[in-house]
């Protein structure tokens, strides 16, 4: 039976028997062969009579559930009415933080559309690279983002339509809400039918597609966070990751949401922002990277967080001295967490009753995990070896059968890090089996930068690694031979550090550059990156 109009992404989909084994047998995980997910995490507040309780906050603005719901019902007419969007088309979301942004999110679901929400730090020619491989065809992008969204050029691209995360100006999509009516009939989904694509960075060639069905989304509602968090609906959820990442996503918006609690927003939350708003506006939950962990420890003395019950860390491993140093500092232990876009959230994971510092965790309700060496078998405790996991979420990449082959191996879901069990099942991270650069929670591709740097005109070849750093985790350098050997100078570095910032996302940018006078190669030529580590 189909599932869009659009059949772009059900085609797209690796066949089941390349998919990893889903683990779906308790209860709450059981979704029916129908469901919309907007309907569980917005509209069923409204029918429960909590339309009045407050939703989105911002420092300027507060939006409750039923003001969430009825500009959602009118995105989602403008989507059909005006845009001409099909069941099935793929949107581009383009913004900070802000309520509008979650607005065009629930949108687009409630339209029938596929969300593929980015960082707002990209370029055109990244956005480009999006919307040529998932064939998108409408985008709905904060004004303040128009510049490099004009820039896009695609027959793919058929509507753009700019909105005012700000809400200080009526944008283009303001004006086409606003004699709309507040209420839409949801588009009628299959549970198993795609509702998402994000994009992940590889080490090799172009980004891949990882696709989220309805049934995932509410599904990773019942994992994490019950574990984990106990929230509830006097619960304030805020922190830094972007809700284009599947972290921010959830942390941000699901979560909350799923359980009828609020959010704060920030679309530039500084650390002194972050601890700012926790003090002011009494939040209770935070979402952020161990980067940010260690700088908030060392202001937190100078706000009052009595208000901060849960702190959870994720998108790089949490090294013992922050978790220590902050603990020391607050009293509050921080959740470490591993999830990956291919999964869409956290899967391993610890509360506190069930933590050890310095360890990740155990597998959380709906997840197995264990251990295995290069032939896939299991290790035993204390070993290092690859992790695998399965659960009730699994990698599924759209048009990329190479890439799903060597993600997902006899039913399991093999993430590309090393890690090692101890004897009471926790898990215990020690490095990225490849070269994946996480910095300031960030995954950073090798080869993407690498990419990127080559199409300077004074740089013949190059090389990407990532560097331990205290203050990042890990941060870029790039050994790069230039055409003209003799112009290595510390001028030319910055002047190609600043180059790249203007070509590609910032935080991509190679904050070490190191010149010399060759790569170190094997025979056949391929780059000993290993050496250069």
């Amino acid at each position: 039976m189909k599932q869009h109009d659009d059949l772009f992404a059900f085609y797209s989909l690796p066949p089941i028997d390349l998919q990893p084994e889903y683990l779906l047998n308790l209860p709450q995980f059981q979704q029916p062969e129908f469901l919309n997910c907007v309907e569980r995490l917005l509209d069923f507040h409204i029918h429960s009579g909590k339309g009045n309780t407050i939703c989105l906050r911002t420092f300027e603005t507060t939006w409750t559930y039923q003001q969430l719901f009825e500009k959602a019902n009118q995105i989602a007419q403008v989507l059909v009415e005006d845009l001409g969007l099909q069941s099935g088309n793929r949107v581009l979301l383009r913004s900070a933080n802000n309520p509008m942004m979650v607005a065009c999110w629930f949108g687009i679901i409630k339209a029938g559309g596929i969300v593929v929400a980015t960082m707002p730090l990209l370029r055109s020619k990244e956005i480009l690279t999006f919307i040529d491989c998932a064939e998108i065809s409408h985008a709905l992008c904060d004004v303040s983002l128009r510049e490099e969204m004009d820039l896009v050029a695609t027959p793919f691209l058929k509507q753009r339509c700019y909105f005012d995360g700000s809400e200080t100006q009526a944008s283009e999509l303001e004006s086409l809400m606003q004699n709309k009516p507040t209420t839409f009939h949801n588009y009628h989904s299959k549970s198993d039918a795609v509702a998402l694509i994000g994009f992940t960075s590889g080490t090799t060639g172009l980004p891949k597609m990882t696709a989220h069905c309805h049934k995932d989304i509410l599904n990773i509602c019942e994992a994490f966070p019950p574990f984990a968090l106990q929230p509830t609906a006097n619960d304030i959820f805020t922190g830094s990751p972007p809700i284009g990442f599947t972290f921010g996503l959830g942390g941000l918006v699901l979560f909350p949401m799923y359980f009828g609690a609020s959010t704060f927003l920030l679309e530039k939350p500084s650390p002194d922002l972050l601890l700012k708003a926790i003090e002011e506006q009494h939040l209770t939950i935070c979402f952020t990277a161990p980067t940010a962990w260690r700088i908030i420890t060392t202001k937190v003395k100078e706000y009052d967080i009595s208000s901060l019950r849960k702190c959870v860390s994720a998108g790089e491993t949490l090294p013992l001295k922050v978790w220590e140093d902050w603990y020391q500092a607050t009293g509050l232990k921080i959740i470490d967490g591993i999830g990956a876009t291919e999964l869409l959230h956290i899967f391993i994971s610890s509360n506190e009753t069930q933590m050890k510092p310095g360890s990740t965790g155990i597998p959380v309700p709906g997840y197995e995990a264990k251990i295995i060496d290069r032939n896939g078998n299991e290790l035993p405790p204390n070993e290092a070896g690859r992790l695998a996991v399965r659960g009730i979420t699994g990698c599924k990449y759209l048009n990329r059968i190479d890439k799903q082959l060597e993600y997902v191996e006899n039913g399991w879901n093999i993430t590309g890090d090393i890690f090692k069990k101890d004897t009471d099942g926790y898990f215990w991270f020690l490095a990225r089996g490849d070269d994946m650069i996480i910095s300031s929670g960030y995954n950073i591709a090798a080869i993407e930068v690498e990419n990127v740097l080559l199409t300077h005109e004074d740089i013949l070849e190059c090389a990407v690694v990532g560097r331990p750093d205290e203050e990042r985790g890990m941060v870029v350098c790039a050994h790069l031979v230039l055409k003209e050997k003799s112009n290595a100078s510390s001028d030319l570095a910055k002047a190609i550090q600043l180059w790249f910032k203007e070509v590609a996302a910032p935080y991509k940018y190679p904050r070490i550059i190191n010149f010399v006078e060759e790569l170190p190669k094997t025979e056949t030529g391929k780059i000993q990156r290993f050496k250069l580590k």
